[in-house]
Protein backbone atom coordinates (compact mmCIF):
# COMPACT_ATOMS: atom_id res chain seq x y z
CA UNK A 1 0.00 0.00 0.00
CA UNK A 2 1.65 3.33 -0.75
CA UNK A 3 1.96 6.14 1.47
CA UNK A 4 -0.54 8.49 -0.34
CA UNK A 5 -3.19 5.25 0.20
CA UNK A 6 -2.55 5.28 4.00
CA UNK A 7 -2.32 9.36 4.87
CA UNK A 8 -5.86 9.39 2.57
CA UNK A 9 -7.93 6.41 4.73
CA UNK A 10 -6.18 7.72 8.05
CA UNK A 11 -7.65 11.21 7.18
CA UNK A 12 -10.46 9.97 6.19
CA UNK A 13 -11.22 7.45 9.19
CA UNK A 14 -10.14 10.55 11.29
CA UNK A 15 -12.79 12.54 10.08
CA UNK A 16 -15.47 9.21 10.05
CA UNK A 17 -14.47 9.21 14.32
CA UNK A 18 -15.08 13.28 14.37
CA UNK A 19 -18.17 12.35 12.66
CA UNK A 20 -19.09 9.58 14.94
CA UNK A 21 -18.70 11.64 18.18
CA UNK A 22 -20.42 14.36 16.59
CA UNK A 23 -23.49 11.96 16.11
CA UNK A 24 -23.31 10.71 19.77
CA UNK A 25 -22.94 13.97 21.47
CA UNK A 26 -24.63 16.29 18.73
CA UNK A 27 -26.67 18.72 20.57
CA UNK A 28 -29.73 18.86 18.39
CA UNK A 29 -31.17 16.54 15.96
CA UNK A 30 -29.98 19.03 12.92
CA UNK A 31 -26.36 18.59 14.67
CA UNK A 32 -27.04 14.76 14.38
CA UNK A 33 -28.01 14.72 10.46
CA UNK A 34 -25.42 16.83 9.65
CA UNK A 35 -22.99 14.55 11.39
CA UNK A 36 -24.70 11.50 9.46
CA UNK A 37 -24.64 13.35 6.15
CA UNK A 38 -20.91 13.75 6.37
CA UNK A 39 -20.19 10.32 7.48
CA UNK A 40 -22.09 8.90 4.40
CA UNK A 41 -20.36 11.50 2.34
CA UNK A 42 -16.59 10.03 3.88
CA UNK A 43 -17.82 6.56 3.29
CA UNK A 44 -18.33 7.27 -0.39
CA UNK A 45 -15.02 8.82 -0.27
CA UNK A 46 -13.52 6.36 0.96
CA UNK A 47 -15.55 3.62 -1.36
CA UNK A 48 -14.24 6.25 -4.38
CA UNK A 49 -10.30 6.00 -3.03
CA UNK A 50 -10.38 2.17 -2.90
CA UNK A 51 -11.91 1.90 -5.94
CA UNK A 52 -9.29 4.04 -7.84
CA UNK A 53 -6.60 2.57 -6.06
CA UNK A 54 -7.22 -0.66 -6.42
CA UNK A 55 -8.78 0.01 -10.26
CA UNK A 56 -11.71 -1.41 -9.50
CA UNK A 57 -14.93 -0.92 -11.16
CA UNK A 58 -17.34 -3.12 -9.20
CA UNK A 59 -17.69 -1.00 -6.67
CA UNK A 60 -19.71 1.78 -8.69
CA UNK A 61 -22.96 -0.13 -7.47
CA UNK A 62 -22.10 0.54 -4.26
CA UNK A 63 -20.96 4.15 -4.85
CA UNK A 64 -24.45 4.75 -6.46
CA UNK A 65 -26.36 3.18 -3.61
CA UNK A 66 -24.32 4.72 -0.63
CA UNK A 67 -25.14 8.59 -2.33
CA UNK A 68 -28.41 7.60 -3.20
CA UNK A 69 -28.94 6.86 0.53
CA UNK A 70 -27.69 9.42 1.80
CA UNK A 71 -29.43 11.60 -0.64
CA UNK A 72 -32.83 10.12 0.10
CA UNK A 73 -31.89 10.49 4.15
CA UNK A 74 -31.10 14.05 3.91
CA UNK A 75 -34.39 14.78 2.19
CA UNK A 76 -36.59 12.94 4.57
CA UNK A 77 -35.07 14.42 7.47
CA UNK A 78 -35.53 17.64 6.27
CA UNK A 79 -39.27 17.00 5.38
CA UNK A 80 -39.49 15.73 9.22
CA UNK A 81 -38.01 18.63 10.56
CA UNK A 82 -40.12 21.13 8.74
CA UNK A 83 -43.27 19.14 9.71
CA UNK A 84 -42.03 19.68 13.67
CA UNK A 85 -41.59 23.72 12.39
CA UNK A 86 -45.61 24.04 12.60
CA UNK A 87 -47.07 26.72 14.84
CA UNK A 88 -47.76 25.70 18.20
CA UNK A 89 -51.37 26.66 19.56
CA UNK A 90 -50.82 27.11 22.81
CA UNK A 91 -47.59 29.75 23.48
CA UNK A 92 -47.34 31.01 19.89
CA UNK A 93 -43.33 29.47 19.57
CA UNK A 94 -42.37 27.43 16.52
CA UNK A 95 -41.71 24.24 17.70
CA UNK A 96 -38.48 22.21 17.16
CA UNK A 97 -36.40 25.42 16.67
CA UNK A 98 -33.05 26.06 18.79
CA UNK A 99 -33.59 27.90 21.60
CA UNK A 100 -31.23 30.76 20.41
CA UNK A 101 -33.13 31.14 17.36
CA UNK A 102 -36.67 31.19 19.49
CA UNK A 103 -35.12 33.60 22.00
CA UNK A 104 -33.76 36.22 18.62
CA UNK A 105 -37.36 35.44 17.43
CA UNK A 106 -39.23 36.62 20.52
CA UNK A 107 -36.80 39.84 21.16
CA UNK A 108 -37.82 40.78 16.97
CA UNK A 109 -41.32 40.12 18.24
CA UNK A 110 -40.69 42.36 20.87
CA UNK A 111 -42.03 40.57 23.18
CA UNK A 112 -38.32 40.33 25.58
CA UNK A 113 -36.34 37.36 26.18
CA UNK A 114 -38.46 35.43 29.08
CA UNK A 115 -38.75 31.95 29.10
CA UNK A 116 -41.69 30.18 31.10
Amino acid sequence: MSVVAVVAFALLGAGALLCLVRVALGPSLLDRVVATETLLAIVTAGLAAHAALARDTTVAAVLLAVTLLGFTGAVGVSRYVGGMLVRSSDDGRDVGLPIAAEERASVERGAGADRR
